[in-house]
């Protein structure tokens, strides 16, 4: 997978991260726990897009 291939996968996995967590919020009852986590991996991913698109530079 070439380092362009990596950078699309993570910005779509952001995305559809970024659409979970919508989606929870806007349920009767969220689940903030899980809501939480999904966070978490959404700043992971940014972190890691970061790293790859100052390495293309």
């Amino acid at each position: 997978m070439s380092l362009q291939d990596r950078i699309e996968s993570l910005k779509a996995k952001h995305a559809a991260l970024d659409s979970a967590i919508i989606q929870e919020a806007q349920r009767p009852l969220p689940n903030n726990v899980a809501i939480a986590d999904m966070k978490r991996q959404k700043l992971r991913i940014k972190e890691e897009l970061t790293r790859c698109s100052s390495t293309t530079h």
